[in-house]
């Protein structure tokens, strides 16, 4: 995205690491976790890779191609599992908010400045449509907000446990950790789309 190449790193490697969370996440639970942790991981590390600062390392003009087509066929199978659980309702929004913010910067880097019609609407080379901007960020402010709402009763239950003392449990079966996780990224799609 756009901005100092600085905080482009460290959103590069904040979400590395949260995708590689999630990643170690897909070796416990259910059918469901699992396939959840999978959606993440290719959100964290997706997120990752274009967030690498474009003075550092300039993508193709046909990267952004491949990146719409990839989180357009992770839509569409966060569409199918929505049928079972609300969760990958999220997870269609994620996977469209990076089809939108690919195609932007397609756009962007193959027309220089100017406006592309798209539909009723025109959008701006570098800024893409604003209302639809505006909806996403309102959706990652939401969403933060309440997932770190979510995580400070988890985290003080989590240590509580059965018997007084802390309940122990492996790095990928961490309720906190994987909340924590969820609000990273939604931090981190909320700088994106902030730069967009």
């Amino acid at each position: 995205m756009h901005g100092p190449a600085m905080s482009g790193w460290l959103l590069m490697a904040l979400c590395a690491v949260t995708g590689a969370y999630c990643l170690l996440r897909t070796r416990t639970g259910s059918a469901q976790e699992r396939r959840t942790a999978r959606a993440e991981a290719l959100m964290g590390f997706g997120m990752a890779a274009m967030a690498i600062p474009a003075a550092a390392v300039a993508p193709p003009t046909w990267g952004w191609g491949v990146y719409a087509a990839l989180f357009g066929v992770a839509a569409l199978r966060a569409l199918w599992f929505s049928r079972r659980s609300g969760h990958h309702l999220h997870h269609v929004v994620g996977s469209s908010a990076m089809v939108y913010m690919a195609v932007v910067m397609a756009r962007a880097g193959g027309s220089g400045h100017g406006t592309h019609a798209m539909g009723a609407h025109s959008m701006a080379a570098a800024g893409g449509i604003p209302v639809l901007t505006g909806l996403l960020l309102a959706y990652y402010a939401v969403y933060v907000l309440r997932s770190g709402a979510r995580l400070i009763p988890v985290a003080a239950t989590a240590s509580g446990g059965r018997g007084g003392g802390p309940v122990v449990t492996g790095w990928g079966a961490r309720p906190e950790l994987a909340l924590a996780c969820r609000l990273t990224m939604g931090i981190a799609m909320f700088a994106m789309l902030l730069t967009l």
